[in-house]
């Protein structure tokens, strides 16, 4: 506490006899102009005065411009209506583990994680039931997508490597 007090005395101890000394100093002198920015000033001079002056012929083309516009007609807004939204059609989505918190709806061509799954493990245990055609019918989506999703996503295959006939490290 006794240190920014005595700072605080230092620091304000002839602030104006400073500060005067301060504004009292000559000011930096500017660069020199580069001779090119002289004559750019006189530019304006020269414009002002041909600004000014009308030009008849101008002045004659603008006399015969002529513009008629018209405002459109007033749309009045349903203000009772509810607001366009899209128009999906929607699906009851299969029920999963999490109760309250599953998706209730999907959109027709769009499936769920766990719908997705579910469709990749039965057409996995059992192909012949399990065709591409009926999971297509079944989560209405388009045979092109099942097909894809069939053959590119397979989260169920486990490879294991056999062990190689070099010597293994020992733990310790």
């Amino acid at each position: 506490m006794m240190g920014a007090r005595l700072t605080r005395v230092f620091r304000l101890f002839n602030l104006e006899s400073r500060a005067h000394r301060e504004i009292g100093k000559a000011k930096p002198t500017p660069a020199p102009r580069h001779p090119g920015a002289a004559a750019a000033q006189d530019y304006p001079n020269q414009f002002r005065e041909e600004i000014k002056k009308k030009d008849e012929h101008l002045h004659a083309l603008l006399k015969e411009v002529y513009v008629d516009s018209r405002d459109p007609p007033v749309v009045v807004k349903n203000s009772g209506g509810s607001l366009p939204s899209k128009t999906e059609e929607h699906r009851l989505a299969k029920t999963g583990q999490l109760g309250h918190l599953d998706v209730k709806t999907i959109p027709k061509g769009k499936i769920s994680v766990i719908e997705a799954l579910t469709l990749l493990s039965d057409h996995h245990r059992s192909p012949n039931e399990w065709t591409a055609e009926a999971i297509a019918s079944e989560y209405s989506l388009e045979l092109k997508d099942v097909t894809a999703l069939l053959t590119y996503f397979i989260p169920f295959s486990m490879k294991i490597f056999p062990p190689q006939d070099k010597k293994a490290v020992q733990p310790r």
